[in-house]
């Protein structure tokens, strides 16, 4: 039985629920009241429309329009199926109306959040936010001084005891400016400068994707999002803010690969990830200003926890109690056990997803899985399709609090607004990053199941459109978020939010790729974690010149054309593998000599059993090679790192040579 522990570059592993022949300790069910039911105007983000509205509003398109006008029919009739799932259930929700904040209070919010909460207060400290200002990027640093200026002015205006002005933090002189979008263009200006002067790759363009067909196009992580938004905006490229509706037309692309390789998410430890939500949210902070789109988030949904053990759960806690049976686990079990349930024998059902199963069965389902699941013997092939699809929605629409997060889900829906379609997938990419771990893996688990559902759109007859918007409403509307749906507005905002979610249905592997520049941040944070920056107010600007010019010094350093280390693989040798390393020589290169070399030159083989193959040969699929410590704390390599860079990136760190934990993968 496979558990979902870590799982390396092979992808995502799902545990599997056991089967009635497997026993677990049964759990006794506790009461569960039903979860709540909110009125309906706060349950419908989107209004609702009459079955003859549907049909008039059909007759009334173009034929060339038709399919897209169906698919967003399928849009409203998900819309009503949720209102009448939710007409029946007792009122037991606590919930909070969401006020808007008070002048200051978001962008005192954004910078705790930014990790940079000692900058506000009345005693700001000085030496907790150096090291990470020192990392920021130009435009990252004016997202940063944006809303700093605007906490500083509006704590001035209540009297307070006054606090820094933003040119104390940054050492630098600005004049006041009233007018927005001058200020806006000063800064995309100087940002776009900057990266002429400094970044290898002036010379890279970045085209609109929206201006060809489908053919490929290069998404470049190794400079920062906003950095690139600032040259294309200098170059005056033409935006279209056009849908493409047929998934045939959608651009590929394609992370042009450094000497250092892509860095998938999975790829660092935890202890680095917890680093790259704060980049991520001052990135797309910085994103959002280049590209003139305001960022608004919602504050947390207070919502009362259902007392069940399924339905109405936070993922928190439901993996909690699942690690308790199957350590490592990293998506919900139940989920998981509608997912494979759906995989098995819903695939190729015509409708899945969009034809709703019965009310009353889809009812009864759950309260028979909150008592009997955890036994081991519910019975799934007596279940009908339609009705575990219809549970699967209502499992992610009773979650407590949005999958996306209730503070972050505007800033998904705000993602439509972007005219150019490789922002928005930068943004995306962005927002994937900050979201807590429990949702993401959350989110892949099921992007990837919806993926395998459009792959058999000849038979279930359900393209990546109309997957999208019957998905949409069950991840954008939420009992515990206020209608605040501008008049005139809901077909656009309801096509939005749809092109969202087939955005990362068919961008799913790009958008969870950890950026080469995120990762680069990450470094200079382990670096200077061990020697703090004294903060001098006056010395700001000549720290961040220096940190600019030690980077540009560790690139060019090639001094050394070749260069032996050694290689740990202590599960498998007692010895170290002593490589040479040349400018050609790639992380897949020793994993190869390691694997043609297991088992000659009287080597000290320790355990080998798990990666011989049945014809004696040594299985290079089941090895994954690992760089740890120096300005890293443990980062899986992609195969075609070239490791004489990576030395000279990170002189310090020790090299790896381990067993894929999810390898073989069973599904």
């Amino acid at each position: 039985m496979d558990k979902f522990g870590k799982h390396g570059r092979s992808g995502f592993v799902r545990t599997r629920i056991p089967r009635p022949q497997v026993l677990l300790q049964p759990i006794q069910p506790s009461g569960h009241p039903g979860v709540c039911r909110n009125c309906a105007c706060r349950m419908s983000r989107f209004p609702q429309k009459s079955s003859s509205e549907l049909l008039q509003s059909e007759c009334r398109h173009s034929r060339a329009d038709s399919s897209s006008n169906l698919a967003m029919d399928t849009f409203w009739l998900e819309v009503e199926s949720i209102k009448e799932s939710t007409e029946c259930e007792p009122d037991e929700c606590n919930l909070t109306d969401a006020k808007p904040p008070e002048e200051g209070e978001a962008e005192a919010e954004w910078l705790q959040d930014a990790g940079l909460s000692d900058l506000i207060g009345d005693h700001a400290a000085e030496n907790g936010n150096s090291v990470l200002l020192s990392t920021l990027t130009k435009t990252q640093a004016a997202a940063v001084q944006r809303r700093l200026d605007t906490y500083t002015r509006s704590r001035r205006k209540k009297n307070k005891q006054p606090v820094r002005d933003v040119r104390d933090i940054f050492g630098v002189e600005t004049e006041p400016e009233t007018n927005l979008e001058m200020d806006r263009s000063h800064r995309k200006s100087a940002s776009s400068n900057n990266i002429q002067k400094t970044d290898p790759m002036e010379t890279q363009e970045f085209p609109s994707p929206l201006r060809g067909s489908a053919r490929e196009e290069l998404f470049s992580t190794e400079i920062a999002y906003s950095e690139q938004a600032a040259i294309l905006l200098k170059g005056s490229f033409p935006r279209e803010s056009r849908r493409i509706k047929d998934e045939s037309c959608l651009p590929k692309f394609k992370i042009p690969k450094g000497r250092l390789g892509v860095t998938k998410i999975g790829d660092l430890s935890l202890q680095d990830m917890k680093k790259i939500p704060t980049l991520a949210l001052i990135e797309l902070t910085a994103l959002c200003d280049v590209v003139g789109l305001e960022l608004k988030r919602n504050k947390a949904v207070k919502r009362k926890a259902a007392e069940r053990k399924l339905f109405g759960v936070s993922l928190g806690t439901l993996l909690e109690n699942d690690e308790k049976l199957f350590p490592n686990t990293r998506v919900p079990l139940i989920l998981q056990a509608l997912l494979s349930c759906l995989e098995k024998k819903g695939l190729d059902t015509e409708g899945i997803l969009r034809v709703s199963g019965s009310q009353s069965r889809i009812k009864s389902l759950e309260q028979k899985l909150e008592s009997e699941f955890y036994t081991g013997f519910f019975q799934w092939d007596e279940v009908h399709q339609n009705d575990v699809s219809g549970l699967l929605k209502r499992f992610i629409r009773e979650l407590p609090t949005p999958l996306l997060t209730a503070e972050y889900l505007p800033a998904f829906a705000a993602v439509q607004n972007i005219p150019d379609l490789k922002q928005r997938l930068q943004a995306l990419n962005l927002l994937i990053l900050i979201l807590p771990e429990p949702n993401r893996n959350t989110l892949k688990a099921l992007l990837e199941f919806l993926r395998l559902v459009v792959t058999r759109e000849r038979k279930n007859k359900m393209n990546l459109w109309n997957v999208s918007t019957v998905i949409a409403p069950n991840l954008f509307m939420h009992k515990g978020l206020p209608n605040k749906i501008p008049e005139g507005k809901e077909k656009q905002l309801a096509e939005g939010a749809a092109d969202v979610v087939r955005m990362m249905i068919h961008y799913q592997d790009l958008l969870w790729t950890v950026a080469s520049f995120l990762v680069s941040q990450v470094r200079k944070l382990n670096e200077s974690s061990s020697r703090r920056y004294q903060f001098c107010d006056r010395r700001i600007k000549n720290l961040l010149r220096k940190i600019n010019l030690d980077k540009e010094k560790t690139e060019k350093n090639h001094g050394e054309p070749s260069k032996i280390v050694k290689v740990q693989a202590s599960p498998f040798l007692k010895d170290s593998l002593e490589v040479r390393l040349t400018s050609g020589t790639k992380a897949a290169d020793v994993l190869r000599q390691f694997q043609k070399n297991l088992c000659q030159n009287g080597w000290n083989i320790v355990n080998t059993v798990k990666l011989i193959k049945c014809n004696g040969s040594v299985d290079t699929m089941n090895l994954l090679f690992y760089e740890v410590g120096g300005n890293i704390s443990e980062h899986c390599l992609d195969p075609d790192t070239y490791l004489l860079d990576l030395y000279h990136v990170n002189p310090h760190a020790e090299w790896v040579i381990r067993q894929n934990p999810s390898f073989p993968r069973t599904l």
